[in-house]
């Protein structure tokens, strides 16, 4: 297993690659076979075998493997809560967002552009 910092730079196999090697190295930690952590998880040997793999799959099977592995509150770090600007506070008054806005043109808007050259 190769150490590599995931990061934007990889590509979307590589970064599952390297999560299902960290994940083997976890569970090898744990002296845990992967019949015993499929059987922990509720999942089949083969789905941790894919994982590991670095193939595709479920969320939820993955979720249920990090539980077992004791790893599942690495998932804040992942996806931390998104708490609110201190200037969004101020103009929400204590009120929560709702939806998010747009200041700018989107690519499909046509606001800020016309046809033909400026005079």
């Amino acid at each position: 297993m190769t150490n590599m910092k995931i990061s934007n730079l990889l590509t979307d196999e590589v970064v599952l690659e390297t999560l299902g090697q960290r994940l083997a190295a976890a569970r090898l930690a744990r002296q845990m076979t992967q019949a015993r952590l499929a059987e922990e998880a509720g999942l089949s040997k083969r789905t941790v075998e894919r994982i590991e793999a670095g193939d595709t799959s479920q969320v939820s099977s993955l979720i249920r493997v990090l539980r077992v592995l004791e790893l599942l509150d690495g998932l804040n770090q992942l996806v931390p809560e998104a708490g609110p600007r201190p200037l969004d506070l101020l103009k929400l008054k204590g009120r929560q967002r709702k939806r998010a806005s747009s200041k700018s043109p989107g690519p499909d808007s046509d606001e800020g552009w016309s046809w033909g050259d400026p005079e």
